[in-house]
């Protein structure tokens, strides 16, 4: 136990989240009583790792961004029972030090020599954690099995699956009961339903989806009015409170998506099946159903259970090509319609303070031994605006409709960003020569992000924003939701890979004595598991390609834009797979610069070349470490000047 600083009062426990940089944040156990995340900074974190159950002692001081700083008294549970690592070094007595994925640079692994079993660099080993070290020693470990190398690309899903805990196996009692399920909906099951079958219902997800979670329905009257139905999987139906089916769901709380691969909340009989809204099938649902004026405005609304028959399933490219007139088909009509409709909506949205964040999506494409191919940049276009449009209005009155008769909910909420936060933000904006006034409101936001869009720096901006505000979350508290600028928000529209959205679905039509702060807690927490699983699994897909390209043609350069600075370095985003890499003072070797941090610029003292937060570079991959998912960059044709070498520049090898 450390001794405590006087600037500490009081302890609290929970869960700890720790960033790859080395600063963590603790989860509460009690929310209503700390309502918020604890910042613990690397150097007062002690030996905890990411997911460990923690005691924290809680400053006085509080720093206005980062709310209550806290330090780690002590370890009470490990959040982790395995590891999985890959040899990294191999020391002169033959032990073994290991790379952590979901670890990162905070903790290694060491595993002494065997002299029956010999492993190489790259090796993928599950371990068994004996002794997890202090925080500066690496955890000593046994080796549980080997999973195959580093070089294998089908072992990265499985990899990161057992590193990171997510639940791939299901138990035999809920295969079980999934075996008691019917295979189609049966009669008896829509009897007290409403019946929507006669709607023209159709889905739009994208080409590789296999758990429909909602379909969509729209008409016109002759005053011009909307009616517009919002049609939910009702896996409430078959997943009921208390049985294995719900208690493992409760416990994975969302489906996990790596390139190519799924591993849902539900075992496939529901999620690709039963629950899911195929096409030419009847399916059970929550349907929404709205009623809108011609401007968007809402009139009125209900809620029921349903039953509705899928007309078509849309990929966004089919719909988008009906939409485009270059494809005919029957439900154009009602495209068009729907297009109509959600332009209304885009515009309430903005005149209500949201900003309009339309990031393009890269996806890696796989082969079948995991390697990437290539990868597809899927923008964000009207279909994808469309079903998002209509999903956030369905949340939106189902957490009004709690709100209205006072029940009890799991909402998803956000709260505002620091001052300091977005002060670094408008920095980045006027830097990169857009005009802020002092004090930026709403509407300057949604202006600059609209003059952003015919400029090369748009997905910078984008990204700098999203990272200057605090992580949505799941609560029983209904707070407002900031990014979207709502005062009711929640999760409903995705119940088959989202266990909070099968939580509001129950309590709208029945009673429970579920500890919704614990559920929405779990839901929180398993979300960020499962994101972190995600990008490492992409992240390392990404750094496979960068090599697959370099062994294709060694002198390829790569197009990337200043992203931001260090006084030993510049990072920059390798267009347009969105990698971060960085360069160190040392590498820039035409000229010998100086960081002006005042002005945000680097400068070369002999040509007077400048670098500047959005200066395009034309860069030449020199090494992908795929073990500690590390790059190392140069720029090409340089020639470096006979003169002593500047004390701001003094060589020092990084990675990025």
């Amino acid at each position: 136990m450390k001794k405590l600083n006087k600037k500490f009062a009081g302890t609290m426990t929970g869960t700890i989240s720790v960033h790859p940089k080395g600063f963590a944040f603790v989860s509460p156990d009690d929310p209503k009583k700390h309502p918020e995340d604890i910042f613990i900074p690397k150097s007062l974190k002690g030996n905890a790792v990411d997911g460990d159950h923690v005691e924290v002692s809680i400053s006085l001081e509080q720093k206005k961004d980062k709310g209550p700083e806290g330090m780690v008294q002590a370890v009470l549970a490990r959040g982790k029972e395995e590891l999985v690592g890959i040899v990294w070094v191999i020391n002169p007595k033959g032990h073994y030090l290991l790379y952590i994925h979901s670890l990162g640079p905070s903790k290694t692994a060491l595993v002494k020599k065997n002299e029956k079993t010999k492993y190489k660099i790259g090796d993928r080993l599950a371990l068994k954690v004996d002794d997890w070290g202090d925080e500066k020693s690496p955890a000593i470990c046994t080796v549980i099995e080997k999973l195959g190398t580093i070089e294998e690309a089908w072992t990265d899903i499985p990899a990161a699956i057992r590193d990171f805990g997510i639940r791939k196996e299901f138990p035999k009692e809920v295969i079980e009961q999934v075996k008691k399920l019917p295979d189609e909906v049966e009669k008896k099951d829509i009897e007290g339903r409403t019946d929507l079958t006669h709607l023209e219902c159709m889905t739009i997800d994208p080409d590789t989806a296999r758990d429909f979670d909602d379909a969509l329905s729209l008409t016109e009257d002759e005053k011009g009015h909307f009616h517009l139905g919002v049609h939910i999987a009702d896996v409430s139906h078959y997943v009921k409170e208390g049985t294995p089916l719900d208690e493992e769901a409760k416990k994975r709380s969302n489906s996990t998506y790596f390139p190519g691969q799924c591993v849902p909340m539900l075992p496939e009989e529901l999620s690709n099946h039963l629950c899911s809204l195929k096409e030419q099938v009847t399916r059970l649902t929550l349907s929404v159903l709205i009623d809108l004026d011609e401007e968007g405005t809402v009139l009125g609304y209900k809620i029921v259970r349903g039953a509705i028959f899928s007309q078509k399933r849309f990929t966004y490219k089919e719909a988008k090509k009906v939409l485009d007139g270059k494809v005919e088909s029957p439900h154009a009509e009602t495209l068009k319609r729907l297009e109509k409709l959600c332009l209304l909506l885009k515009k309430k949205r903005r005149e209500r303070g949201s900003v309009d964040l339309a990031l393009p999506e890269i996806v890696i494409k796989i082969n079948e031994k995991g390697e990437p191919t290539g990868y597809e940049v899927v923008e964000y276009d009207i279909t994808h605006q469309l079903v998002e449009e209509f999903m956030l209005k369905a949340n939106e009155l189902v957490a009004q409709d709690f709100m209205k008769k006072n029940k009890g909910g799991i909402f998803r909420v956000h709260e505002p960003p620091g001052e300091d936060n977005l002060e670094t933000f408008y920095d980045l904006a006027r830097s990169l020569g857009f005009s802020l006034p002092g004090k930026p409101e709403v509407d300057d936001i949604q202006k600059l992000f609209e003059q952003a869009k015919g400029s090369p720096y748009v997905e910078q901006l984008s990204i700098a924003y999203i990272r200057s505000m605090k992580l949505a979350v799941y609560s029983e508290n209904n707070v407002g939701h900031y990014g979207l600028s709502l005062e009711n928000y929640c999760h409903f529209t995705s119940p088959i890979r989202r266990y909070s959205d099968l939580i509001i679905h129950r309590r709208l039509f029945e009673s429970s004595d579920e500890d919704l702060t614990l559920i929405a807690k779990s839901c929180s927490d398993k979300e960020r598991v499962s994101f972190k699983a995600e990008m490492s699994v992409v992240m390392l897909k990404k750094l496979r390609l960068l090599q697959k390209y370099k062994e294709e043609d060694p002198a390829r350069l790569h197009q990337a834009i200043v992203s931001k600075f260090k006084p030993f370095g510049v990072f920059f985003e390798v267009a347009p797979l969105q990698y971060e890499g960085f360069l160190h003072l040392s590498d820039l070797e035409d000229d010998y610069y100086v960081y002006n941090q005042q002005r945000e610029l680097l400068v070369g003292q002999d040509t007077g070349k400048t670098y500047k937060i959005g200066s395009p570079l034309e860069l030449l991959l020199e090494e992908v470490d795929l073990i500690m998912m590390e790059t190392k960059w140069a720029l090409p044709r340089q020639h470096k000047p006979k003169k002593k070498r500047s004390r701001f520049t003094k060589k020092k090898r990084r990675r990025s």
